[in-house]
């Protein structure tokens, strides 16, 4: 049997991916078309113009649609460039003895939900994740209806954006007479992937290094609890380089890029006069530039992880953290500078990872849409039928 294509429309800073393709018999996606925009209305983390973002959406997706010759109805959005806020909320019941029934969690999470949706009025809920079940002050893997106890406590993680932002992504779309049928944000897609890749661990910090962006999300117990993001990358550590030194921009690319420069070298190896090709040849410590490279990347690890006071509560929590490094050149030569500044102490784990390619993102997505995710608590979408029926479609399959 074959199945009609799906649409995905990825969409980051710069960049928007449209992206269609099948679903085989494993849920396993075949990419057939792949569009990628680089466009000025996607600035500053919000879509502006949304009549011209429209018509170059519209355009590009008429061309897929005349390639495989079938028209969308919907599309599932992967979303990576509007601000992202979270709530982690506790709620509970005293039981006294009794059992904990459906009925009970219920309660809480119909609870939790409605002081979300009155309290943050402007904004609109994308997902909810089970992030902890206590019974008796006892954590507890999975959801213990059955048991019995005294008090049980049920904490939830809400990601939520701007009510405009999400109307402006559905005014998009519906010019393009699509329906959006489901988004996920792309930390989250990430998240899943890496859980997936490492079952042993359900708990860690993910940290995202472009050449001008950065992002750090964190995971506990297989649910996103906080995201945030920056401005800048690696590429700032280039840039103070060529500050410090007073060489060009090619300059310092061309000399990071040789092996002269290694993470090991004596206080006195000078700079070859064969790596000033464009610029006039300068006395300059190999070593200078080591320090400067870990100067910065220290400062960006204390910035982005190890002072973040927004992430500071979770060190705790874990040992691990995944760092992916978009710029291969500087992780190749900044290496060992990378991995002995990115850790929380000497009893933490760096692991370093490859950038999530477009067809692995999307078949994760795939999965999370068909099969649902084991922590999230709420189809991401709004559907007709009650949220206690939706609670319990979710997490009582």
């Amino acid at each position: 049997m074959i199945n009609s294509p799906e649409l995905f429309v990825k969409i980051d800073d710069f960049e928007i991916y449209i992206i269609a393709g099948y679903i085989d018999e494993d849920s396993n996606f075949k990419l057939s078309e792949k569009i990628i925009l680089k466009i000025e209305e996607i600035k500053n983390k919000r879509i502006y113009s949304l009549e011209t973002a429209s018509n170059l959406i519209k355009k590009n997706i008429l061309l897929i649609e005349q390639k495989i010759n079938f028209t969308f109805r919907d599309l599932t959005i992967i979303l990576n460039n509007l601000e992202v806020s979270f709530l982690n909320l506790s709620g509970f019941r005293k039981l006294n003895g009794t059992q904990i029934s459906k009925e009970n969690v219920t309660y809480i999470l119909n609870s939790l939900k409605s002081n979300v949706d009155e309290f943050e009025k402007d904004k609109k809920i994308l997902h909810i994740f089970n992030t902890k079940y206590c019974l008796d002050k006892k954590n507890l893997d999975n959801l213990p209806i059955g048991l019995f106890g005294d008090f049980y406590s049920h904490e939830l993680s809400f990601s939520l954006i701007n009510k405009n932002d999400f109307r402006d992504l559905e005014n998009i779309f519906a010019k393009c007479s699509l329906k959006i049928k489901k988004i996920l944000l792309d930390s989250y897609v990430k998240g899943s992937m890496i859980s997936k890749l490492n079952p042993e661990v359900d708990t860690f910090f993910y940290i995202q290094l472009k050449k001008d962006k950065s992002k750090i999300f964190y995971i506990e117990n297989d649910a996103i609890k906080n995201e945030q993001k920056f401005n800048f990358g690696s590429e700032i550590v280039f840039k103070d380089i060529c500050k410090v030194t007073s060489l060009n921009y090619n300059t310092v690319r061309n000399i990071v890029s040789n092996d002269e420069i290694k993470s090991k070298t004596t206080n006195f190896e000078i700079l070859g006069k064969r790596l000033f090709k464009n610029q006039k040849f300068k006395k300059i410590k190999k070593k200078l530039i080591l320090d400067i490279a870990e100067a910065r990347i220290k400062e960006l690890s204390n910035f982005i992880l190890l002072k973040n006071i927004n992430f500071k509560c979770y060190s705790q929590n874990t040992r691990i953290i995944f760092l992916e490094i978009e710029d291969s050149q500087s992780l190749k030569y900044f290496k060992e500078i990378y991995e002995s500044n990115f850790v929380l102490n000497d009893s933490s784990e760096l692991r370093l990872i490859k950038s999530l390619g477009i067809e692995e993102t999307i078949n994760t997505a795939i999965n999370i849409t068909k099969f649902g995710w084991k922590k999230e608590a709420i189809p991401v979408v709004k559907l007709k039928n009650s949220f206690f029926s939706r609670i319990f479609k979710s997490i009582f399959q």
